[in-house]
């Protein structure tokens, strides 16, 4: 009897998660297969152009040292890229009506969004992985390290993609908080380099982009080494998450942009 009442009451958090599953499965040609390729051909044209030219960590190759970044990359692109589309298209579609009109908290229409977009981020990160080390060996310096920032880092940017696509009202809007806000971060966050390699004033600049921290404590579970403490890694991107997850739960109990 506990257990009926426990499916009845969280019916809605199920049926609007397994949806948001499904969204993404339908397509898998596209929203899996495809960026797993996409990051491999960018493992491919950057160790060739520069594994006999850049030397990053000692011991370590630059094929070697790019997989991680290019993991977390992955990851954090695609947990984005899911909530924010899926929120934007049924706005544009006129369905989110139908979300808004269900019999659900405002906790249970973040988390059902926000942890989709994880489990894609997840599930592309691991093919990347996989095909990766069928061509390089990778180290596991520590598991737990690497499962822990691939969750957080997901579910950050998951969590801002639930923002941007709340605040879009067209797909130009939404590209253009990809394009200039998210692309940046990510290729400035030392997925492609150390950021030990620049100049002062560009380090001290680095320190600033909350996506160094995911990049960094992530490859930090491969290597053992990291350019700042994986602690203080952890700690600021979990500050971010709990930052934005606090916003975006004030935005959907408002209503804005949702409810016009």
């Amino acid at each position: 009897m506990k257990t009926e009442f426990s499916v009845r009451r969280y019916r809605g958090f199920y049926t609007l998660f397994y949806k948001e599953l499904l969204r993404f499965y339908k397509v898998s040609l596209q929203t899996l297969l495809a960026p797993v390729v996409t990051t491999l051909l960018y493992l491919l044209v950057f160790s060739h152009a520069l594994e006999e030219h850049v030397v990053v960590y000692e011991r370590i190759a630059y094929t070697v040292f790019l997989v991680p970044g290019l993991v977390m990359m992955t990851i954090i692109q695609n947990a984005f890229a899911n909530s924010s589309s899926s929120l934007i298209q049924s706005k544009v579609t006129g369905n989110i009506v139908f979300v808004l009109l269900a019999p659900l908290s405002h906790l249970e229409f973040f988390l059902a969004f926000v942890l989709a977009a994880v489990v894609r981020g997840l599930l592309v990160g691991l093919g990347v992985y996989l095909v990766a080390t069928a061509f390089v060996a990778v180290p596991l310096h520590s598991l737990a390290i690497i499962v822990v920032f691939a969750i957080l880092g997901s579910a950050l940017l998951a969590t801002l993609g639930v923002i941007a696509g709340i605040w879009a009202e067209k797909f130009d809007q939404l590209a253009g908080f990809q394009n200039f806000i998210i692309m940046p971060l990510t290729f400035l966050s030392g997925v492609f380099y150390s950021i030990h390699s620049l100049p002062p004033f560009w380090q001290a600049l680095s320190h600033l982009n909350p996506f160094f921290y995911m990049i960094d404590g992530f490859r930090y579970g491969f290597f053992g080494v990291s350019d700042v403490h994986p602690g203080l890694s952890m700690f600021i991107v979990l500050f971010f998450f709990v930052f934005l997850s606090i916003l975006t739960l004030s935005l959907v109990g408002r209503g804005w942009r949702l409810r016009n």
